[in-house]
């Protein structure tokens, strides 16, 4: 066997062991090992959940009557089940050979679908699941479902919001304090991050803050320096890329509404450009 075959057969096992596992999470939410690892606690209607190592915590059909507080050792945020959106996403700065920030930083002040009343009538957290640094949770209503998956990694594709309703929804991101879009001058490309260089060692060593909106079957339809609008169709997602990952020179999502994996993983195996210099705020 050529060793381009063998290449390519161990590749091919690779895929099918760990989508076999039943952990894989589409490429949005396919975070970076950091080096400290994550932990996400998630707390529902006043009661916390964090299982043991390599266990899982599960709730089935809840209703929730307050907002849903996800802690995490890299990343924190909230679920309102009153508008379904997430709000005050944050990097906590934690210990890590790949942390962008040394101290808590809100990089998403709002991720928030916008849904009519009727939409959102007869809301429930119809599961939960959380394990180690993993967290999947589908809301249900009388006019559809939202889920959420997110991964407790200091970078990567660690979340993504996917709506299934009968016409297309509109997500709506807005960053937070300090925090802007702007067109990376290597790539062409819209990110997000605070114009903070990286600091190669030391104490308060970090990379730079970097990210991207990561849409699949989703359209922008606004874009400013701290705000964009999206509309998904029913079956496509909007996630957040940070890192590496934000700044690959991919091609892109594919059009795919289910079973999107293994063709839209990049995974680091793409060139990285340099960080950019100086950028600035879409809009002046």
């Amino acid at each position: 066997m050529s060793s381009t075959t063998l290449t390519r057969t161990t590749a091919v096992l690779a895929a099918a062991l760990v989508a076999a596992s039943g952990l894989l999470f589409p490429a949005a939410a396919q975070a970076k090992t950091t080096s400290t690892g994550g932990d996400y606690a998630v707390t529902v209607n006043g009661t916390t959940y964090n299982p043991a190592p390599g266990k899982d915590a599960k709730l089935k059909d809840v209703t929730v009557s307050t907002p849903i507080v996800v802690s995490g050792r890299n990343n924190r945020f909230t679920i309102d089940p009153a508008t379904l959106g997430v709000y005050a996403y944050t990097l906590t700065g934690a210990p890590d050979t790949q942390r962008m920030v040394t101290s808590p930083t809100v990089v998403f002040a709002s991720k928030v679908p916008t849904l009519t009343a009727a939409q959102r009538s007869g809301t429930r957290l119809a599961s939960l699941e959380v394990r180690d640094d993993a967290l999947v949770a589908i809301f249900t209503t009388a006019g559809g479902k939202l889920k959420i998956q997110a991964k407790d990694g200091a970078q990567g594709g660690i979340f993504q919001m996917e709506p299934e309703f009968a016409a297309p929804v509109e997500l709506v991101h807005t960053l937070g304090p300090g925090l802007f879009y702007f067109v990376n001058q290597y790539t062409g490309k819209i990110n997000f991050g605070n114009g903070v260089d990286a600091v190669a060692s030391g104490p308060d060593a970090h990379q730079m803050l970097l990210g991207k909106d990561s849409p699949q079957v989703a359209t922008k339809t606004y874009q400013d320096a701290t705000v964009t609008k999206w509309i998904v169709q029913s079956g496509g997602r909007l996630g957040g890329v940070l890192g590496e990952d934000a700044i690959e020179l991919s091609a892109g999502a594919t059009n795919c509404t289910s079973q999107c994996q293994a063709q839209n993983r990049i995974n680091g195996s793409l060139p990285v450009p340099p960080d950019p210099s100086n950028p600035t705020p879409i809009g002046g």
